[in-house]
Parts: C-alpha cells; structure tokens; sequence
C-alpha cells in the first residue's frame, strides 16, 4: 500500500514507531515545555517583526535582537498584575462545557502527564 501511494517502504514503519512514542509520559513532558516555547518564539518574530532586520550586519542585529526581547519581557511583565501570583486559567472551551454538563468525564490532558 505505501508503494503505492508513493512513500518509501519505511515510512509507514517510523511512522508507527514515532506515533508510539508521542504516548510516552516523557515524550509528552518535553513536548509541554516545547509548545509553551513555541508560542513565545511566534509572538517575537510575528509581532515585533522578527523575521526581517533593520540594519545591517551582525552586531547591530544582534543589538536589535536583544532590544526586542526586551522589549517582549517588560510587554509581557505588564500585562500581569500585581496582586496575581498565578495567571487566571482559561475559560472551557464549548465541546468542554458540554462534557461537563453531561457529567462525562473529562480526559487527563496530556500536559499535565509529566507532572
């Protein structure tokens, strides 16, 4: 069948195996740090315009870099306020409210495996 479609022979293998392996309690526990990363790293080159550089060559680049991550520290800093230690968890989604207006029980997220 994978012949077929076009794949090589052992892409269905490591397929299965890597699949197999995103089950691991560890796997998840790296992957939660990874996707919490993923999102800051996206804030700094979308919204302050991190894929393209205002000067040229690598130092002064590098001092841009380094002011923009600034920059994204104090931004994020703000926006938390003082008297919350902790920030305010997000609210159900709909198919969530759902399941708990139904009493089904809710699925251990997978973020909170490694911990």
């Amino acid at each position: 069948m994978c012949a077929a479609l076009g794949w090589p022979g052992g892409h269905r293998d490591l397929q299965v195996r890597v699949r197999s392996e995103q089950q691991t309690p560890e796997w998840k526990a790296r992957y939660a740090v990874r996707s919490g990363v993923e999102g800051t790293i996206n804030d700094f080159a979308r919204g302050h315009g991190m894929r393209r550089c205002c000067y040229r060559g690598q130092p002064k680049a590098h001092l841009q870099h380094v002011l923009t991550a600034i920059a994204v520290s104090i931004e994020c800093l703000s926006r938390r306020s003082v008297t919350d230690e902790a920030s305010s968890p997000r609210p159900s989604a709909a198919f969530q409210t759902f399941l708990d207006q139904n009493e089904i029980p809710r699925p251990k997220s997978w973020r909170t495996l490694g911990t």
